[in-house]
């Protein structure tokens, strides 16, 4: 028996579990061990829980959220499903801005991305419309069908194969060729800007995935924030965890197996390259050689801002960009994907592509009075190369620059900023390595083994498994890494023989 797990006979079900790391998946994993019976202690390195979901308050009142802001991809995933009542009952509130997302291509042309479909259709030119509708408007309608299906392991056994087929031909085209069944310049970048979040060329096949994926969670739930700041659904989740009979531990980095050695279970949610390191030369090489393999995706670098009055969006989008809780900026389609290949390349582009938050559009309790004057707080990120070495000065400067083509002025309006590069972003939460905010590439090659083909949380050492973004189903606050990868533990070893052998 491995000394992680000393205490399981075979046959006999887990009785204990720790769980390395308090980010979403962490906690979402304790959670379905603790739902299941088991002893669960959550072990975290920082002063306090939530990894991605983290917020803090300024001297000036503001509300900020420090990585996570815009949940997308929460309410439709089967965690919350099977959680989100009893989540809902300690403080977890999702609310949503009059428009989801806008994409900005100069100052007098925009699309908008509702959450009723029948609403983005109508605001895009033509046949556009009826195009993004038919396209959309089907899958929406079983959204929560979608979500089983893919947020788990692209290798599996399909529960619903129509629904498997129709959607994952969709996605596993390149966003570049997606975007043809559009002939507007304005659909074309909506889609194009959704399709980005995911930190890939938009030429390489699958590249459509993380487009299709938000955009059809979006016209279901929309693209909501957390009621009071990100921290609360780390809150929520924690307090729901005591109720179990967990235990959250903080300021205790693990570093060594040891340190957990007297769990039936261990979750490991960090990165692959910290999994290795607490793993030593328990991990069996087959496994070491794949993580080795394993690729980053490009970075962020962060601006946070408190901003008088709001972002002055100028000319016809001050109509649209103004209600909108994400706002892309980058040009056309044609332009996004040009700056998304140059950061794949390690290239810095010229004009990055960049997302801008309003939470407080959807949860004005973020922001404050004084003086007369309405503090908003306004968060933004560039996509830069990995291992960009900006300093913060620069990232301020690169990053409003891009806010500033859209709406002049934006500068004069911030009263106080906090500047992230991604050193910071990587220092602030270590699985963010290199300021990669996805747990790694989501390129083909790493959407269907992420971060191996088979037993993708497996880690060869018996009775521990990665349950973080660096697993499938891949970064976004979803949970799901951690619901899979936990269900996973709770199964037991791979039937026949040791998963150390598969």
């Amino acid at each position: 028996m491995h000394p992680c797990s000393p205490g399981r006979g075979p046959g006999r079900p887990p009785r204990t579990a720790t769980v390395v790391g308090s980010g979403p998946n962490g906690l979402a994993a304790a959670l379905v061990l603790a739902r299941s019976g088991v002893e669960v202690t959550v072990v975290e390195a920082a002063s306090g829980a939530g990894g991605g979901l983290r917020s803090t308050t300024d001297s000036s009142g503001v509300l900020h959220d420090r990585c996570a802001t815009t949940f997308p991809l929460a309410q439709p995933s089967p965690f919350l499903r099977l959680f989100g009542p009893s989540l809902t009952g300690r403080g977890l509130r999702f609310a949503t801005a009059p428009l989801d997302a806008v994409h900005v291509l100069d100052n007098r042309r925009s699309a908008a991305l509702h959450t009723s479909v029948a609403q983005t259709a109508s605001g895009l030119p033509g046949r556009d419309g009826a195009v993004w509708k038919a396209t959309f408007g089907p899958l929406a309608e079983r959204a929560g069908t979608v979500t089983g299906e893919f947020l788990r392991p692209v290798v599996h056994l399909p529960r619903h194969p129509p629904v498997f087929v129709g959607f994952g031909v969709q996605a596993g085209l390149p966003a570049t060729l997606s975007t043809r069944r559009f002939r507007s310049p304005e659909a074309r970048a909506l889609f194009t800007g959704v399709a980005a979040h995911a930190f890939t060329p938009l030429d390489m096949p699958a590249s459509s995935a993380a487009g299709m994926m938000l955009t059809v969670a979006g016209h279901s739930a929309g693209w909501p924030v957390a009621v009071g700041g990100s921290q609360t659904v780390a809150d929520a989740l924690v307090r729901h965890l005591r109720a179990l009979g967990g235990t959250v531990v903080t300021d205790t980095p693990v570093t060594d197996p040891g340190q957990v050695a007297d769990a039936d279970i261990v979750m490991l949610d960090t990165s692959p390259e910290a999994a290795a390191k607490i793993l030593g030369d328990r991990l069996p090489g087959h496994v070491a050689r794949t993580w080795r393999r394993f690729r980053r995706g490009p970075a962020v670098a962060v601006v946070n801002c408190v901003v008088e009055g709001g972002v002055p969006w100028s000319g016809h989008p001050a109509e649209t960009a103004g209600q909108a809780v994400t706002v892309h900026l980058g040009g056309t389609a044609e332009q996004v994907a040009v700056a998304e290949r140059e950061c794949w390349s390690g290239r810095l582009p010229e004009h990055p592509f960049t997302l801008v938050g309003q939470p407080w559009l959807a949860d004005p309790s973020r922001s404050v009075v004084r003086d007369g004057r309405a503090l908003h707080p306004v968060w933004a990120y560039s996509h830069v190369p990995a291992g960009w070495e900006g300093t913060p000065r620069q990232t301020f400067d690169l990053v409003t620059e891009q806010i500033e083509r859209a709406a002049p002025g934006f500068r004069d309006r911030v009263t106080a900023w906090t500047a992230s590069p991604p050193s910071a972003v990587a220092s602030h939460n270590p699985n963010n390595a290199d300021g990669d905010i996805a747990g790694g590439a989501s390129h083909l090659p790493q959407l269907v083994a992420r971060p191996r083909l088979l037993h993708p949380y497996d880690t060869g050492v018996p009775g521990v498994y990665l349950c973080s973004s660096s697993t499938a189903p891949g970064g976004g606050v979803h949970f799901m890494c951690g619901m899979n990868a936990a269900e996973r533990a709770l199964r037991g070893p791979v039937s026949g023989r040791s998963a150390a052998h598969r």
